[in-house]
Parts: C-alpha cells; sequence; structure tokens
C-alpha cells in the first residue's frame, strides 16, 4: 500500500518520471524538449477525455424533473460542470500554445526576465511562462492593485 506521500507525489506528477538531466546537459535539449511534449499531450488527452464524459454526463442525466428544487440542482450541477469545462478548454488552448512554444525551440525561458524557468517548476505547471520570481513579483504587484 502506497504511502500518502507517495500518493500526493504520484497526482504531483500526473503519472510521469520527473526528468534526469544527464550530467553537462544543455537546457532544453531535445530529450527534455520531449519530456516536455509528452507530459503535455498526456494532459492535453486526459482533458478531452474528461470533455467527452461530461458530454455523455449531461446526456444521460439530462431529466425534466417536476420538482423546481430538483430541477435547479441539475442545472446548478451541470452550470459547475460546464464552468469547469470552460476552464479547461482555456488550458488546453494554452496547452496548445506551449507545444508550439517548444517547437519553435522557444520553451523554458522566462517571458519577463529571459531566465531559464527551470525543470521541476515546468514539470509541476508545465504552462508557466515566468520564472518564479517574476511570478512572485506578478503576484504581489496584482495583490497590491487588486486591494
Amino acid at each position: 500500500m502506497p504511502t500518502k506521500a507517495k500518493e500526493q507525489q504520484g497526482q504531483l506528477n500526473r503519472g510521469f518520471e520527473p526528468y534526469q538531466p544527464a550530467k553537462g546537459e544543455e537546457y532544453m535539449s531535445d530529450a527534455m524538449r520531449a519530456h516536455f511534449t509528452d507530459i503535455l499531450n498526456k494532459w492535453k488527452l486526459e482533458l478531452m477525455q474528461e470533455v467527452d464524459r461530461t458530454v455523455t454526463h449531461m446526456q444521460d442525466e439530462a431529466a425534466n424533473f417536476p420538482d423546481p428544487a430538483d430541477r435547479a440542482s441539475q442545472e446548478e450541477e451541470f452550470s459547475l460542470e460546464l464552468r469547469t469545462r470552460d476552464r479547461e478548454r482555456k488550458l488546453i488552448k494554452k496547452i496548445d500554445e506551449t507545444l508550439t512554444l517548444i517547437e519553435e525551440n522557444e520553451y523554458g525561458w522566462c517571458d519577463s526576465c529571459g531566465v531559464e524557468i527551470g525543470l521541476r517548476r515546468l514539470e509541476a505547471r508545465p504552462t508557466a511562462t515566468l520564472c518564479i520570481d517574476c511570478k512572485t513579483l506578478a503576484e504581489i504587484k496584482e495583490k497590491q492593485i487588486g486591494s
């Protein structure tokens, strides 16, 4: 039986092995780009399958309940599912944009300062476009402007 930490690690990694760069391997080598392409394609496939499940679920569960409370509950459930799928649709678009960056050898560097984003950060969030420092600064600025 896996420990809770191992279960969480598996969920965080989405079932992939963390990339272990070879000694002296150049950042964003062909092998690294292939690693991230694989992660992104698997993630996209999972999201697409979830969309299919939602459509099937909504078709199967759609009913015209005579009770207004039951109808309202079902409509709220469907509304939440559709909102989630909309967020996932936007994520799929971002995954496609990231795959394009990989093809163009532009992936892995911070959009703001140009430094390497880092393998572990990219494995945690493969669509990241900012290094951790720039992302932290952006979040601080957002908090200050938003409050």
